[in-house]
């Protein structure tokens, strides 16, 4: 059974894709069955590709950049295992789309993994500069070891590494 982690910003277009592409690249290098992609609370850039700069940060770290924004929707949470928030924000949101409390507990903020956090949002670069892109790359890539340990504690063990 696939273990399936979404991350959700607001359009879709600068931090979850940025997560998606991240998170991606390291669950794969970690060999763990796990699907990974990224959605908006709004879905105001739905079909659009990611922000110019998220591509260019990515690009210049190695990452992928391929991405379809979309809006997320309140069905998905059967999909999920894990739906990441990037802000309080986003997270206030899921949690009041979430239907049941099960559906609620599956909604974390991605800092929460990052133990050396100063705050618990990656702040929108959507207005900012290079800089402010690049900030958000170190912070997602600062929250990964912990996110994938959780990942890891929640994987069936038939997806382990060790039992393949």
């Amino acid at each position: 059974m696939v273990y399936r982690v979404t991350f959700v910003c607001t359009g879709n277009i600068c931090r979850s894709p940025m997560a998606e592409h991240i998170v991606r690249s390291w669950v794969a290098d970690e060999g763990l069955d796990v699907e990974v992609d990224s959605s908006g609370t709004h879905g105001w850039h739905t079909g659009k590709p990611a922000d110019h700069r998220t591509v260019a940060v990515l690009r210049r770290a190695g990452y992928t950049t391929a991405h379809q924004a979309r809006q997320f929707r309140p069905v998905w949470f059967d999909r999920y295992d894990l739906v990441i928030a990037l802000d309080r924000g986003h997270l206030r949101d899921l949690r009041a789309m979430a239907r049941t409390a099960q559906e609620r507990e599956k909604v974390r903020l991605l800092r929460e993994f990052d133990p050396a956090a100063d705050s618990p949002d990656v702040d929108d670069p959507y207005y900012g500069n290079r800089a402010d892109f690049d900030r958000v790359r170190r912070e997602i890539e600062a929250a990964a070891p912990g996110l994938i340990a959780a990942i890891r504690a929640g994987l069936p063990a038939d997806a382990s590494p060790a039992t393949r």
